[in-house]
């Protein structure tokens, strides 16, 4: 008995197949798992117009015969015979989307070189005519040697002219495999070769992206202009910001003058004053800094430059065995690593999803810039190095570019240790470059500005007012300091012995253990430590940059930026790391390498500036 001939239906993600295979089907389907793995084989049967029946079967969606996950891995057995439990299929259905010609002809002609009878469902033909986009479909056909059909597989609209294609291939199956031995750069160049001959005309939008691109993604002027981009961004994080800096200064002053003038002289006044308002005030000052960080942010990501930075990005990974896969999770901790360490469940590689993991703490989240600019704004003069270059914004900029350089530096000694393996190949698509929305901008601002207040009106209160309450009892007898007398002193002066040798005095010392909970907390636990040894409220009011800069040298204010460019300084990220990772294995290897790091960074930086008399 003759058997029904089995037809592959094969295309890149998002390109229609599966609206397709339903078109072609109907409700004649079959769900079941491949054997051996928890893909799930979709097929169905199909009728030919001269009334033959085929059985179709739906490929998970991929973009190149080189796998990076299961579901790649099944389409590419299934496509080359090696499948078990599943025969060479007869023919090929290659689904393509017509809006999105260029990139997805590159597994086009991936398949095509394997020999395989196939016909080319150029899909979503009605999106690319209402944006403008004609395709010659004979030029097409007659460029690929392959049978081209328009279809609009949503709408059932060439599901007869694909079915006497596929009828026109019954029969011409060469079960002979070529060798695939052209690499992915051969593909895509024929790619952009054959869409330019097939494309008779495109909106000007299509011609502006892709001349911008051969400028932003260039190898050699790309990564010129995204290094650009940042020294642009965090110059204007100081520049921009000093007026409403200044703003939240004075309000602040106003409300703790005023609380000093009508409370009387007791506990919940110094409560309030030097824990609350000065405390969780010496943070709250830094909001505008953070909101024009998440402005450039949000920009970025709404014209459409944010993917492109990733593409940059994933030639420098691949260096350190990680992918563009690594790179969105890396990204989103900038912000915060919590999300950016969630992100990664999207990597299919585990060992590649680990590394990302336990090197996302080292990408600058937003939480460091308040530590990053009080003491900066203290030692740092504010004065310009070239015309537009202020040498503050450059010293940020620097401290971004350190934690990136110890990511880097990490992930290539994991990748080839702990988390051994081969690297994976990422594929993107590049959306069209767009004018951002004011309004999506203005919402995106509020959710960030939202989120830090509300850390600041919880988490980071709540530590400042236990640290007040640890740093203000028992009280010191006349003639000592309060902060080294206190309970969290003496915590503090056990820990200064092993906290000295990097430059680090009893005040840092006090600092960092309340930083655990939350990094911003570093700077109201210091101004709350300065504001109880203050003398008188005069001293007590003075700005905390003033105060660290009259008590701390150079060395010690650098050595302090080192430790927090690495130090995992948050418990909830530690936490998330564990319930992420199943244990606390490899939460405590990223606490132990992380703060290891952050000593010897720190150490180094002491001393060399203290060589270099500084």
């Amino acid at each position: 008995m003759e058997m029904t001939p089995l037809i592959a239906l094969v295309g890149n993600p998002n390109a229609g197949k599966s609206a397709l295979f339903n078109a072609l089907t109907g409700a004649r389907q079959k769900v079941g798992n491949y054997p051996g793995v928890t893909v799930e084989r979709h097929s169905g049967r199909m009728a030919l117009n001269d009334g033959r029946p085929v059985e179709l079967v739906d490929l998970p969606g991929t973009y190149s015969l080189d796998p990076s996950s299961p579901d790649e891995q099944v389409t590419r057995d299934v496509v080359l015979g090696r499948q078990e439990g599943e025969r060479l299929p007869d023919a090929l259905i290659v689904v393509a989307d017509a809006t999105n010609l260029e990139n997805h002809l590159r597994f086009v002609l991936q398949l095509r070189a394997l020999g395989r009878p196939m016909v080319l469902a150029l899909n979503m033909i009605d999106m690319a005519t209402r944006d403008g986009l004609t395709i010659d479909i004979d030029k097409l056909s007659q460029a690929l040697g392959v049978p081209v059909v328009a279809t609009v597989a949503v709408r059932k609209r060439g599901l007869d002219a694909l079915k006497d294609a596929v009828a026109g291939l019954a029969g011409a199956a060469d079960k002979a495999m070529p060798v695939l031995d052209a690499d992915i750069t051969h593909f895509q160049r024929e790619a952009r070769r054959i869409a330019a001959q097939a494309i008779v005309e495109q909106p000007r939008s299509r011609i502006f992206t892709r001349q911008l691109d051969r400028v932003v993604l260039h190898p050699v002027l790309g990564p010129l202009i995204l290094l650009g981009i940042l020294f642009t961004m965090f110059q204007a994080v100081f520049s921009w910001s000093e007026a409403p800096i200044g703003w939240i200064e004075g309000f602040q002053g106003w409300l703790a003058e005023t609380a000093t003038a009508t409370l009387p002289d007791n506990f919940l006044r110094d409560l309030l004053v030097e824990g609350v308002i000065n405390g969780v005030g010496s943070v709250v000052v830094f909001l505008p800094q953070i909101v024009i960080l998440f402005f450039f942010i949000l920009i970025l990501e709404a014209s459409g430059y944010m993917v492109r930075a990733a593409f940059l990005m994933d030639r420098l990974m691949a260096g350190v065995g990680l992918s563009g896969r690594s790179f969105i999770p890396l990204l989103s901790s900038f912000a915060c690593a919590i999300p950016g360490i969630m992100a990664a469940r999207s990597i299919d590689d585990p060992r590649e999803r680990l590394t990302t993991i336990l090197i996302a703490p080292l990408m600058t989240c937003s939480a460091r810039l308040p530590v990053y600019a009080v003491i900066i704004g203290a030692f740092i003069p504010a004065r310009s190095v070239g015309p537009g270059v202020g040498l503050q914004g450059l010293v940020l900029l620097a401290l971004y570019l350190t934690g990136i350089a110890g990511a880097v530096l990490a992930a290539l000694v994991l990748r080839r240790t702990a988390t051994k393996g081969a690297g994976g190949g990422f594929m993107m698509e590049m959306p069209r470059y767009q004018l951002p929305s004011i309004r999506d901008v203005a919402i995106g601002l509020w959710q960030r500005a939202y989120v830090f207040l509300r850390r600041a009106g919880t988490i980071i209160m709540g530590v400042t007012v236990v640290l007040w309450v640890l740093t203000s009892y028992p009280v010191a007898p006349e003639g000592q300091k309060q902060s080294e007398y206190s309970v969290a002193g003496r915590i503090a002066s056990g820990l200064e012995v092993v906290l000295r040798p990097i430059g680090f005095n009893h005040e840092i010392s006090l600092a960092v253990i309340p930083a655990m909970a939350a990094r911003e907390v570093a700077v109201s636990a210091l101004e709350t430590v300065y504001s109880i040894d203050a003398e008188d409220e005069e001293a007590g009011a003075q700005a905390l940059g003033t105060q660290l800069s009259a008590r701390w040298s150079l060395p010690t204010a650098l050595a302090f930026l080192a430790w927090f460019v690495f130090a995992p300084q948050c418990l909830s990220t530690i936490a998330v790391a564990r319930r992420e990772t199943n244990g606390w294995k490899w939460p405590t290897v990223m606490i132990a390498y992380l703060f290891a790091l952050a000593y010897v960074a720190a150490g180094l930086t002491f001393w060399t500036a203290k060589a270099l008399g500084l």
